[in-house]
């Protein structure tokens, strides 16, 4: 654990791993887990096993960031560009850190504001991936589903949530995989 200070303010962050991919290896922050819960590269690893070559030249949402290491995972394993959506003011800050530490960028776009406000803003945009990490203490499945209306046709949406209880269906998307590793679980939505 590493210690701190952003705005003044002295913080703690972990040290992640990008897995693989052009970045592989190459460490980035994560704030202590009191504002994020960073996913575990088991989880992540696996998460990027199962969509395999789909992240290629992908447009990536990465909604409620935290660390971004979802979508900056994305980008190392070929994804055309990956937007960030993180309205936590220090984790958003850690976020852009990282941006920069990879050199990415040209390619990722951060917006500091909820997950619903973005949707409700931009319904004009469409994405090939959306990765839904949402914080295990609030899931906030409206706004979740809500985010299926920014897919693709035949776009994939990974929802990430504690490793217990049933999620329900939703209409005009299908669940294609549904994993679970201890406390943690992965659902994958396929838009059809």
């Amino acid at each position: 654990m590493v210690s701190s200070r952003i705005d003044g303010q002295r913080t703690k962050s972990l040290k992640l791993n990008i897995i693989a991919g052009k970045f592989g290896g190459r460490p980035i922050d994560a704030p202590d887990g009191r504002l994020t819960h960073p996913m575990s590269s088991r989880v992540r690893g696996s998460l990027f096993n199962i969509i395999g070559d789909n992240i290629k030249n992908a447009e990536v949402l990465d909604a409620f960031a935290g660390t971004g290491s979802l979508g900056l995972e994305s980008l190392s394993r070929g994804a055309k560009h990956a937007t960030f959506i993180e309205r936590d003011r220090l984790a958003n800050k850690i976020l852009v850190e990282n941006i920069t530490t990879l050199g990415v960028g040209e390619i990722s776009t951060v917006f500091q504001i909820g997950a619903k406000t973005f949707i409700d803003k931009n319904q004009d945009k469409s994405y090939d991936i959306i990765f839904a990490d949402p914080p295990y203490n609030d899931l906030q499945l409206s706004t979740v589903f809500s985010l299926m209306t920014l897919l693709k046709p035949n776009g994939l949406m990974v929802l990430s949530y504690p490793g217990r209880g049933e999620l329900p269906s939703v209409q005009g998307v299908v669940v294609v995989d549904n994993r679970s590793y201890g406390t943690a679980a992965l659902t994958f939505y396929r838009n059809k």
